[in-house]
């Protein structure tokens, strides 16, 4: 396991500060962010850098900020003469796939962001506030929350999916907001160490999802991609892509698909990934990595002492 693979976050990484220091301290970070705010016709940055913490959480802006900076830490890493090769493999969680094809010479960072402040919008008018939910459940196997979700979609006559697999025992399920509270208190008489309602806006990665599919559709369709210099392991089907056309396809799928993260980090390790580098705030795939394969040395590359 000598190979590497850079992978990127998704929402719920972001943090006010988050960014600035690396676009203070590296020429090729600050510029990311310049392009940013010129590319939305607002200050990105300034929502990055100083908040406020309510606007960076609203989800048309969350998602194009943590592509920025995520971008921006790898462009630092780069710019420093880090990157001695390419990586074997390119990988983000949901949001973070957009930076993976940014990283892979698929997608213009302009364009990332254009895509993404659309995508945000459209998952955010999905749904009404409050009619749905998500919540991770711990310490349940895949199948047995997938039995949960299902007996409450039946009980509930709601939605109820599992829309995350992030790691063994660590699974987040997604739909309508009775069938994920019925669906919380079935996983715990089913052994679930933990069953927790997340703060989040819409219940993403679930069928909920399909106008914000059919809004991003055409958006994806129309945007310039080339293919991928790098294999970008797609969250939907956790197999890696290297051609355009595939991976427009699997951003269109996973708006209202599962992430399946678990199985894209078990299948670069497989291949030959001993090393993964996180780019970006938080260190949220650097946790589940060590969970899904303990082999694996992790590293998070967000602020400038981690590029020493």
């Amino acid at each position: 396991m000598t190979g590497a693979a850079y992978v990127f976050p998704g929402q719920g990484s972001q943090r006010v500060g988050m960014g600035r220091a690396l676009a203070l301290a590296c020429p090729e970070a600050r510029a990311v962010f310049e392009e940013a705010d010129d590319t939305l016709g607002f200050a990105l940055s300034t929502l990055c850098f100083e908040g406020p913490d309510d606007e960076l959480r609203l989800t048309a802006n969350t998602q194009p900020a943590i592509v920025a900076a995520s971008v921006a830490a790898l462009r630092c890493y780069r710019a420093r003469g880090l990157e001695s090769k390419a990586p074997d493999f390119v990988a983000g969680h949901s949001l973070g796939e957009y930076s993976a094809l940014v990283a892979a010479g698929s997608l213009t960072l302009g364009d990332a962001l254009r895509l993404v402040r659309a995508r945000g919008e459209a998952m955010q008018e999905a749904v009404p506030v409050g009619e749905g939910a998500m919540a991770a459940i711990l310490g349940l196997s895949a199948e047995d929350t997938a039995g949960v979700a299902a007996e409450a979609a039946g009980e509930t006559g709601g939605v109820c999916q599992l829309a995350n697999l992030n790691a063994p025992g660590q699974i987040v399920i997604a739909g309508s907001s009775a069938a994920v509270e019925r669906a919380t208190v079935l996983a715990g008489g089913r052994g679930a160490r933990r069953a927790i309602p997340l703060p989040v806006s819409a219940p993403f990665h679930c069928a909920l999802m399909a106008p914000a599919r059919q809004a991003m559709e055409p958006l994806i369709q129309a945007v310039p991609m080339a293919d991928p210099q790098v294999p970008v392991v797609c969250n939907v089907d956790a197999e890696p892509l290297t051609r355009a056309s595939a991976a427009r396809n699997a951003l269109v799928r996973q708006i209202d698909g599962p992430v399946r993260w678990a199985e894209s980090v078990t299948i670069m390790a497989t291949a030959g990934v001993g090393r993964l580098i996180e780019f970006g705030p938080g260190k949220v795939l650097s946790g589940l990595a060590r969970r899904i394969d303990r082999r694996l040395k992790v590293r998070s590359l967000a602020e400038p002492e981690d590029m020493e």
